[in-house]
């Protein structure tokens, strides 16, 4: 049998050499004892420290003794591949615990721990079974620009790049991009992909750089259309991840259940008394803030039994020039809320040129700056929705984390753009 990863621990017991190795599948126990291996792996593996790197090769203990460990291997062959300093900034074996920066100035170190493999692990099984029902319901990835030249949303929350003699910027959301590819008249997308946002945000739930799931359809009949696909898809991931990552969840002591469908949804103007019955005043027309969003949850978990809820017809004041309006003042705007943290807005867009131009000038927006989207509204639109989901705050909720960054695998904030 061949094994191989990262040393773990080395113990000494009489004649007796046990070498841990730790890998991103396992833990395999070395047993050198002399008399049994040949000498010179003793001699090999006597300057080994936590942290190198070999690989052996041998036969495998049908019956382990070492309980803490998945495989024991007797070896007849160890090669060294490097040797770690003695001295490590951060402890994988996690005996010696270090603090948030630390962890995050130590990031290959600290990735090292299973506790943080398996949040990746799972994340990749959660966008995995959220592919698949994307596929299985025919909806097509696409690939929308990640460099834009004009800014999608508000212009102070963009970073400018330089390209080449002029400026633009990366994108904070793909969703223009994502409309445009409806207007070349593909009828189901989605977009998996990287954005950013440079708001000078220092809180748990905020990110610099962060991944979505990006989702457009077109001839939809109004935005509970888009509601569905959305809660099918969050159900489609989640249910991945309780069929296939016990292991990781349990390590990570999260009890995790498949939610179930269709989530509760509130509605504006209704939202102002569920949060005045709970001692939150919002003025009339006017959108909340994130202490609302968690006792918008707490009325719904004790109504509903729900984490997940929607959140309908916002004000139109609060929202982009691009939401389609319902009756006034209310928009066909819908986020989605898991545990009181917004996970996505979406909802259903203004497909009328004409409505759409006259809602850029109500919005005090120069039409000419968004001519470059625009203008294809003028030559066929159909009804369309979507919404994009955070991924990294959906993780986050997901399994208790936290901090939105602790699903990051090498976050940025305002802060930190290294390693």
């Amino acid at each position: 049998m061949r094994v191989h990863g990262w040393v773990s621990e080395i113990r000494e017991l009489g004649k007796i050499r046990f070498i841990v190795l730790r890998n991103w599948e396992q833990k395999a126990q070395l047993t050198l004892k002399k008399g049994v291996v040949p000498d010179e792996l003793f001699k090999i593996t006597d300057e080994l420290t936590q942290e190198s790197v070999i690989e052996a090769e041998g036969e495998l203990v049908k019956e382990k003794k070492a309980k803490a460990v998945d495989v024991e291997v007797i070896p007849h062959k160890i090669v060294v591949h490097s040797i770690s300093r003695p001295q490590l900034p951060l402890d994988p074996n996690w005996k010696v615990q270090a603090l948030t920066p630390t962890r995050f100035d130590n990031r290959p170190l600290d990735l090292r721990r299973p506790e943080i493999q398996s949040i990746f692990k799972i994340e990749h099984t959660l966008i995995k079974g959220m592919e698949d029902w994307l596929r299985e319901n025919g909806f097509l990835r696409v690939f929308t620009p990640a460099i834009i030249g004009a800014a999608s949303e508000s212009g102070a929350e963009v970073f400018e790049v330089k390209y080449f003699d002029r400026k633009a910027y990366l994108r904070q959301d793909p969703q223009l991009h994502r409309q445009l590819t409806i207007i070349g008249g593909f009828e189901r997308i989605y977009d998996l992909g990287v954005n950013w946002r440079a708001e000078l945000s220092h809180t748990p739930r905020h990110l610099s750089e962060f991944r979505s799931i990006a989702v457009e359809m077109a001839f939809i009949r109004d935005e509970t259309d888009v509601m569905r696909v959305e809660e099918e898809l969050v159900k489609a991931g989640i249910k991945a991840v309780v069929e296939e990552r016990q292991k990781e969840l349990e390590l990570l002591g999260v009890n995790l259940e498949v939610p179930k469908t269709p989530f509760p949804e509130l509605r504006f103007p209704k939202v102002y008394d569920i949060l005045e019955e709970m001692g939150k005043h919002v003025e009339y027309g006017e959108d909340y803030d994130t202490e609302s969003e968690r006792l918008l949850w707490k009325y719904v978990k004790e109504e509903y039994g729900s984490d997940f809820f929607f959140v309908n017809r916002f004000p139109f004041a609060a929202k982009p020039f691009y939401v389609m309006k319902a009756e006034p003042p209310w928009a066909r705007s819908v986020d989605l809320l898991y545990k009181g943290l917004e996970l996505s807005s979406g909802g259903q867009r203004e497909h009328r040129y004409e409505v759409l131009m006259e809602q850029i000038r109500e919005k005090g927006l120069s039409p000419k700056s968004l001519e470059w989207f625009t203008k294809f509204f003028a030559y066929g639109a159909p009804p369309h929705g979507g919404f994009a989901i955070g991924i990294e705050r959906l993780m986050m909720k997901m399994l208790n984390l936290q901090s939105v960054k602790e699903a990051a695998l090498f976050p940025r904030d305002p802060e930190r753009v290294l390693p």
